[in-house]
């Protein structure tokens, strides 16, 4: 190879690692760092799911783990708030008559 190539080669892969390091440093400016202690044994799980490909890294992992979470308390809060919303102001007969007549409509129809 030319040591005209090489030069161009070596300019490249510096400007490549000094974008990685830009990134990365501005990724994780951009990110809350958590400190946490856990069991040995989720410890164990995590880095299983890891060595399977399941997750990137144990990170990942708890990032994963942790906007679940979220998720599923905020679908719950959600959930509750419609419940209660029926329990205050409940559907009356012929709010829900259309959807039974429609129902037993639509099973008359087929060829049973």
């Amino acid at each position: 190879m030319p040591e005209r190539d090489v030069g161009r080669l070596a300019r490249a892969l510096f400007i490549a690692i000094r974008n990685v390091k830009r990134y990365a440093k501005r990724y994780a400016s951009r990110m809350a760092q958590l400190v946490t202690r856990v069991a040995d044994d989720l410890v164990t799980a995590v880095d299983d799911l890891v060595a399977a490909g399941v997750v990137a890294s144990r990170s990942e992992a708890v990032r994963l783990g942790l906007e679940r979470l979220v998720d599923r308390y905020r679908r719950d809060e959600i959930g509750a708030r419609i419940a209660d919303g029926y329990r205050a102001l409940p559907q009356t007969e012929a709010e829900v008559a259309w959807a039974d007549e429609s129902t037993l409509r639509m099973i008359a129809e087929q060829p049973w």
